[in-house]
């Protein structure tokens, strides 16, 4: 029997079409990747807004995306913050399939008493206890690589990095080769006093602009972690613009200061890059978690609520009784927690918002009038709220003129003029895709919905490895320069609801390729929802 010459396999189209099957039933994992990067490098910017991104403000980045693919309708994920968007990212699936539903969540079996921040090391290891390593109910794209024998890297400024790769264990021998650096701590724990030896400790507070701390994080990526060799993926999570957007507004003087500063990060790692020559093997993507608003209102809902007669605390001094609420703010989103899920206390407290100027969309896990199931916006993890608001939003300028403007639940220091973010308001919603190197088109404006799901599919397509189970989102395929995937169909959808009475809300939506991304969302009518109301 004769032996042919040339595997069959090894025909660039057979290939592809054997891993688009593969991407489509899950599991197996081929041999050689899919795409013709050797490296993947994935950037945060933390809160960056698509349209500062220009050649006065970020010259690197504008270059990068001219000779690349500009994502020009990309999404974040509800609720629009950092650590639900960390983990869509991470794990390329929506908050209630990964379990992380907002930046501070309540869950009495990790804290009875109040609400935890779901990036903090102490919630993280207490959750993965309690669920024998679930605290994320599903791998992340770093879990994955590294389980086909591919260490990774992970360095961020923000303790979000410690999400895409948290375990402490390190079972197998990629895993234990794979390096975390978050916030100025590390995984493995033993590396951060070498780490000091070299590059001194972690600035202790961040600063506005955020240049300091970011300076660490990319010294010890491009100078140590990256100084033997650049593994096939790495995650580089930048805190600015956010930190100070958060700290003053979006558009002003030193919320672009940070835009520069991170843009000569940039810079440098493109050089490193180039250095090693990497940079024309390498498939940058520089995204951000999320956009940003400005607070127009500020508010503390438990004590609105308090004033109103419903038992409402931000944390329970003694044992909750049913109908007790916790209140959880998320920024322009705010969670309601009704001990022993009392039917009457959650419709009670329905009406109440409803009656006021502060909601921009409801959700009740109860099928109450004017309001939509948690599951719209998937976000009906087993630790759902008992009702979700949306704040309002419009479209007035802040005092830098940037157009954007939310209620927020605002019970510390972050008033009116500040940046803040987490609601359904498109400002929050659309946010910053840039993708650049051997897979991706050059000089192309994505016309298509996309959002932060696609991140961890498209990675791992690239990467030739396909993921444990199938992921929310899609592939991008109609960027890459060779594409098996045909053209993506789009259907968009517009729900609104309508309770008795004045109230009503809406919600805006569009699918592609049964991936679904939320537009924006607010109380009364589309267009006609997002004006400024009279005081």
């Amino acid at each position: 029997m004769s032996v042919p010459k040339k595997s069959p396999l090894s025909g660039r189209p057979l290939l592809s079409a054997v891993l688009t099957l593969l991407f489509v039933a899950g599991g197996a994992r081929p041999a050689r990747a899919a795409g013709a990067a050797e490296h993947v490098v994935l950037i945060v910017w933390d809160g960056l807004r698509p349209e500062m991104v220009t050649a006065a403000n970020t010259p690197a980045l504008y270059k990068l995306a001219q000779t690349g693919t500009i994502f020009s309708r990309h999404h974040a994920v509800y609720p629009s913050t950092t650590e639900v968007n960390g983990t869509a990212l991470a794990t390329g699936m929506y908050p209630a399939n990964s379990g992380i539903i907002g930046n501070r969540e309540y869950r009495p079996k990790i804290n009875p008493a109040e609400s935890f921040a779901t990036e903090s090391p102490g919630a993280i290891r207490k959750g993965d206890a309690l669920t024998t390593g679930k605290y994320l109910a599903v791998p992340t794209i770093y879990e994955t690589l590294q389980q086909t024998g591919e260490s990774t890297v992970v360095a961020g400024t923000k303790a979000v990095a410690l999400i895409p790769d948290r375990s402490a264990q390190r079972p197998n021998g990629a895993a234990a080769q794979s390096v975390n650096v978050f916030s100025g701590k590390t995984l493995p724990e033993g590396l951060l006093s070498r780490l000091e030896e070299t590059f001194g400790k972690f600035p202790e507070k961040p600063t506005f602009p955020d240049g300091p701390q970011n300076k660490w994080t990319v010294d010890v990526l491009l100078d140590s972690l990256w100084k033997t060799g650049v593994p096939k993926l790495s995650l580089l999570w930048l805190s600015d613009p956010d930190y100070t957007q958060h700290d003053t507004q979006p558009g002003s003087e030193k919320a672009l200061a940070s835009l520069k500063i991170n843009d000569a990060l940039l810079a440098r790692l493109l050089e490193a890059l180039d250095k090693k020559s990497l940079l024309d093997k390498t498939d940058i993507l520089l995204v951000s978690d999320h956009g940003f608003s400005t607070i127009d209102q500020a508010v503390d809902f438990a004590a609105l609520l308090s004033e109103a007669g419903f038992r409402a605390f931000r944390k329970f001094l003694q044992e909750p009784v049913s109908g007790d609420i916790l209140v959880v703010g998320n920024g322009g989103t705010v969670f309601f927690y009704v001990v022993g899920h009392d039917r009457e206390t959650t419709r009670r407290l329905v009406e109440f918002l409803q009656q006021g100027p502060l909601c921009g969309v409801l959700f009740s896990s109860e099928k109450l009038p004017g309001t939509f199931s948690p599951a719209l916006a998937h976000v009906n993890s087993p630790d759902v709220p008992d009702v979700i608001v949306s704040l309002r939003w419009n479209r007035s300028q802040n005092a830098s003129g940037v157009a954007g403007m939310i209620v927020s639940d605002s019970p510390s220091n972050k008033q009116p003029g500040h940046g803040m973010h987490g609601s359904l308001s498109p400002f929050d919603m659309h946010n910053t895709l840039i993708a650049r190197g051997p897979d991706f088109r050059q000089g192309f404006v994505d016309p298509l919905p996309s959002g932060n799901v696609d991140v961890g599919p498209t990675v791992l397509w690239i990467l030739g490895v396909a993921p444990a189970r199938k992921m929310d989102g899609r592939v991008l395929g109609e960027s890459l320069r060779k594409s098996p995937f045909p053209p993506p169909h789009v259907q968009s959808i517009s729900t609104s609801a309508a309770s008795t009475g004045s109230w009503r809300q809406y919600l805006k939506l569009v699918t592609v390729d049964g991936t679904e991304y939320l537009e924006e969302g607010n109380a009364g009518d589309p267009g006609k929802s997002d004006r400024k109301p009279n005081p």
